[in-house]
């Protein structure tokens, strides 16, 4: 699911605490209530702040609900045993995604909530008028992908016979359809689906990016500018 990034300096000046009563509270209602028809004014009730301190942190409801996502990624990827790109070698570039995706898979298995404000975030994505705050969650997604591809490439795994930024497009791309599906379809899937996603699509990021992809038949015909 989604990627998080740091938050704004601002939220930082927040001491841990409010910051705690405040998330709680908004984590709370957003489940509750979803994203529409969580109150400001019920999360402000609930974690003690002014309607004044609030917008003084974020410029209304779907940055504050923006800002819990990442929170709650940045819990979650914590809790997955965090990641080093640096620590990779040719040996155990894919094995190593597959692994972090099974331990995450682990955690939203004991986390429901998590799918749940997965279902509320592509929903606010999707909508003009209030989605521009999720466009930074993409961003750090999109950094993210970018080192990644450049430590695959360094290390021979990832291909070089395409322009890097079509790989990162085309990534980013995969990424956010099999984001939506397991959120759309989570409740669905039996528990021995849910194990085997991992391997399976671990092994289309692979098919798409793999340097042994880039030798194969089909990818003899370069593009131009490659």
């Amino acid at each position: 699911m989604g990627y998080g990034q740091p938050m704004s300096r601002r939220l930082e000046k927040l001491d841990t605490e409010r910051q705690r009563r405040l998330f709680e509270s908004a984590a709370a209602e957003f489940a509750a209530h979803g994203f529409d028809g969580a109150s400001l004014n019920r999360i402000l009730e609930k974690s003690g702040m002014s309607k004044s301190s609030l917008y003084y942190y974020f410029d209304d409801k779907a940055d504050l609900f923006t800002t819990l996502i990442e929170r709650s990624m940045a819990v979650l990827f914590r809790e997955i045993g965090g990641f080093d790109p640096e620590a990779l070698t040719a040996a155990t570039f894919w094995s190593t995604f597959e692994e972090l995706y099974r331990r995450a898979i682990a955690i939203i298995g004991k986390n429901a909530w998590l799918v749940q404000f997965g279902g509320m975030f592509y929903r606010l994505r999707g909508d003009p008028a209030k989605g521009s705050a999720t466009g930074r969650i993409f961003q750090a997604a999109r950094n993210w992908v970018t080192i990644i591809i450049e430590r695959g490439q360094a290390l021979g795994e990832v291909r070089t016979d395409l322009p890097q930024s079509l790989l990162i497009d085309s990534t980013m791309s995969l990424l956010e359809s099999l984001d939506r599906w397991v959120v759309a379809h989570w409740s669905e899937l039996a528990a021995d689906e849910k194990d085997a996603m991992p391997a399976k699509h671990i092994a289309l990021f692979r098919n798409l990016l793999s340097a042994d992809a880039a030798r194969s038949p089909a990818a003899k015909t370069r593009m131009p500018g490659t």
